[in-house]
């Protein structure tokens, strides 16, 4: 049996910029990315905390110690700047490694900083 785990959350991350005259994707920090282990194109899932909308996009790398979270195409209609997101990946996994599976967590706090980790 093939189960689907959350592999890795960014939580509570705010919002930096929209660009509605993009292809699509949610760019974020690479410093981000990399402690959670999501990668460059990775389908991932976001909730909007301030507006309850959920959407379904890819994560682009943004630049090393920015901080950045921007809402890219469709999806800067989604939000704006200053709102919090949820940005899950997922896995799939056998029962197996699903009994001991801990997904990669990071709560950000004020200006997107680290305040958090789980699982790392």
């Amino acid at each position: 049996m093939q189960l689907h785990l959350l592999k890795s959350k960014i939580h509570r991350a705010r919002v930096t910029a929209a660009n509605v005259n993009y292809e699509g994707s949610l760019t974020i920090d690479q410093d981000f990315m990399d402690q959670v282990g999501q990668l460059a194109y990775e389908r991932i899932l976001c909730g909007n905390m301030a507006n309850g909308a959920r959407f379904e996009t890819y994560a682009i790398p943004g630049a090393r110690g920015s901080r950045s979270i921007v809402l890219n195409g469709a999806v800067a209609r989604l939000g704006k700047v200053g709102d919090r997101l949820t940005i899950m990946s997922y896995a799939v996994v056998s029962a197996r490694e699903a009994s001991r599976w801990q997904p990669r967590v990071i709560v950000l706090g004020p200006r997107n900083q680290v305040a958090n980790t789980r699982g790392i």
